[in-house]
């Protein structure tokens, strides 16, 4: 046991057995307090007036007690005093990553039991690896990489049976890995920079090179440990031996000679590609490429580490993990502020500035879906934020070319566009950064369930999602006469949770190559429209006629068949209104509202009208806008019949209006 160990577990038994104070919010509070006091740097921006520490940012509660304090990136410096910890006795998570922390992590930590995620990655903390995270019986993730830890690595990590990450990368750890060293749970793993030798232990085997480049270990999936090779006998007896041995001289040193001339073919191949990929995995970095491939996963306290593992969170880390890998070495080199033009998102005025590109690369993540111009992701950032993030394809025009036309997209402001927050622009990779929408597209919502759990969309919410895209789409229509969406769809008509329909996609058609484009808006681009990157403002209200069509009759565009060759929404409709039958047309869902049938054939009207052959036949958006608009007012001058009634009306009632 080394000297250090003694006070420690002192300590901790005496804070168990003995303890001072019962914990309550009171002391957290008053331990969050003095933590704010005793670190300098930037002023964590909580409100002390406010009696509960629940509501101060990055601290989450649980129970009464705080279990989550996350205080990423917010330029805290010098040292961690104890007596803080020791009273944040609920903590389940701590995240104190990228900050310029020094010294050692208090002692009084010991006293946090529950702790499963701690991430204090990108510090200046120093010293040997604390012996008391060996006693944190819980942890999941630990998160020690980029900071001056020094010193051997101890077997205590044996200890730690539930552990799931161990990232100890760019430190300057000496000496070797212990050769007992097994920790049963441990699926993420990394000691790369460091200056550790000699062989790699067998439980270590099977992670691959990423996590032990830069050091002078051996054996397992690098390079062969020295006097490990044996070189067979021929035959028996002292003077055997000698003789083969003199034999086997040249053709070793053959074996030496080609294995030199080989390794050192592969070695240029090898920094060719890394060249190209302009990677960089230099110690002293704030954030190793390795730590931005893998985002952090927090463990949380009510669920089992095997349910979460297994559960929601796995699939979520797994598209992450992929996302993030995808990125360019370009990309990674620039989140890791590496060169003196790293590149930074962009956020635009309106936007807070609360997360970096670094931030977004460790996020936890899932595929959206993969839509016309690229694959959008939901992202949960450290901070609990959620954006929704979308990789850009095939876009060929320069750097300043996007910058002007993206810039424009994020000065549009409307209560019915999803806001364009920030974006990134190197030459491998083009993100955008919009607000999550949670009830996720119109599309899902009217296709996406049809089993006996679906919640009915009555008439109420689908009139106000056609009000709502049509007042976003005349607001883009008024920027100017050259301005239009290009896109329209009903995937990309997003929900809020209370259903407030919101625009997305707009601007981006002048973005991306004709690669991108064909067949992209099939079911809703207009006749007159050869090349979908040059859409009109009366192509965008045929689209969106078609999509009110879609509202109107729960079938999307694709679908509406009437024989072989296919027919498309508008003539679908036409020819089901010609024969009389123009209750057949509307979703039965939309069937039981007797009392707004005048409405509903007024929206029907509406958007046969947008959807005309001829452009010059369509009303203008502001035209549109104005229609739903009166007859949602006349809806809600209606009682409404919660009893199914079926609709009949001719189809000289629609062609009247």
């Amino acid at each position: 046991m080394k000297p250090q160990t003694l006070p420690i577990l002192v300590f901790t038994f005496l804070t168990i057995l003995f303890p001072f104070s019962k914990p309550d919010l009171a002391s957290d509070r008053s331990a969050l307090l003095a933590l704010r006091s005793a670190v300098g740097g930037r002023t964590l921006l909580w409100n002390i007036t406010e009696t509960s520490p629940c509501l101060w940012a990055g601290v989450i509660c649980e129970q009464n007690r705080v279990a989550v304090l996350r205080l990423p990136g917010v330029a805290l410096s010098g040292q961690l005093p104890n007596g803080i910890f020791g009273n944040l006795t609920r903590l389940r998570t701590l995240s104190l990553r990228l900050n310029a922390l020094t010294g050692s992590p208090p002692s009084d930590l010991a006293a946090c039991v529950n702790l499963r995620n701690l991430y204090l990655q990108g510090n200046l903390f120093s010293g040997d690896i604390p012996e008391f995270l060996f006693t944190l019986h819980d942890l999941v993730r630990l998160n020690l990489a980029s900071n001056n830890f020094s010193g051997e690595i101890s077997s205590g990590f044996n200890n730690l049976t539930r552990l799931k990450t161990l990232f100890l990368e760019s430190n300057s750890l000496t000496g070797s890995i212990p050769p007992g060293f097994d920790v049963p749970s441990l699926q993420q793993f990394n000691v790369s920079n460091n200056q550790l030798n000699g062989s790699v232990p067998s439980k270590l085997q099977t992670f691959s090179k990423d996590s032990f480049l830069g050091t002078s270990l051996c054996g397992g999936p690098l390079d062969s440990c020295p006097g490990n090779a044996t070189i067979p006998s021929a035959g028996g007896g002292a003077g055997g031996g000698s003789n083969n041995k003199k034999k086997l001289s040249g053709g070793a040193i053959a074996g030496i000679a080609i294995g030199s001339v080989l390794g050192f073919l592969l070695l240029v191949a090898i920094l060719i590609l890394l060249c190209r990929k302009k990677s960089s995995s230099k110690k002293g970095s704030t954030v190793d490429i390795a730590t931005v491939k893998h985002p952090e996963v927090e463990i949380p306290g009510e669920k089992s580490v095997r349910e979460v593992e297994n559960g929601g969170y796995g699939n979520g880390y797994s598209v992450a993990a992929a996302a993030a890998a995808a990125m360019t070495g370009t990309a990674k080199a620039e989140a890791n502020g590496g060169g003196a033009g790293a590149k930074k998102l962009v956020f635009f005025g309106n936007a807070a500035r609360v997360f970096d590109l670094e931030d977004l690369l460790r996020a936890s993540a899932e595929v959206l879906g993969k839509g016309t111009f690229g694959t959008a992701y939901k992202a949960v950032l450290e901070m609990g934020t959620v954006v929704a993030v979308k990789r850009l394809k095939d876009v060929t025009i320069t750097e300043k070319e996007f910058r002007d036309k993206i810039e424009s997209v994020g000065a549009m402001d409307h209560q019915n566009l999803v806001p364009l927050r920030a974006y990134y622009f190197s030459r491998d990779e083009k993100l955008l950064v919009y607000d999550y929408m949670a009830m996720g597209s119109l599309s899902a919502l009217l296709h996406g369930n049809k089993g006996a759990g679906r919640t009915p969309l009555n008439w109420e919410i689908r009139s106000a999602i056609a009000l709502g895209a049509a007042r976003g789409i005349e607001y883009l229509h008024s920027q100017g006469a050259n301005i239009s969406h290009g896109n329209i769809k009903s995937s990309n008509i997003l929900l809020t949770k209370s259903y407030d329909a919101r625009v997305s996609d707009f601007g981006l058609a002048h973005l991306v190559g004709p690669s991108a484009t064909p067949n992209r808006v099939a079911g809703y681009r207009a006749p007159e429209v050869t090349d979908p990157r040059k859409v009109s403002q009366k192509a965008d209200v045929y689209s969106f006629g078609v999509l009110l069509l879609e509202l109107l009759t729960g079938k999307a565009p694709t679908h509406a068949l009437l024989n072989e060759e296919g027919v498309d929404l508008p003539r679908w409709v036409q020819s089901i209104v010609r024969e009389e039958w123009t209750s057949e047309v509307f979703d039965l869902e939309l069937l039981r509202y007797q009392s707004v049938e005048e409405e509903m054939v007024q929206l029907l009207q509406l958007a046969v009208d947008c959807a005309a052959q001829y452009p010059d036949k369509r009303p203008s958006m502001s035209e549109a806008t104005r229609r739903i608009e009166e007859l949602c007012r006349s809806s809600l001058r209606e009682d409404q019949d919660p009893q199914p009634d079926y609709i009949n009306v001719a189809a000289d009632d629609v062609s009247s209006r």
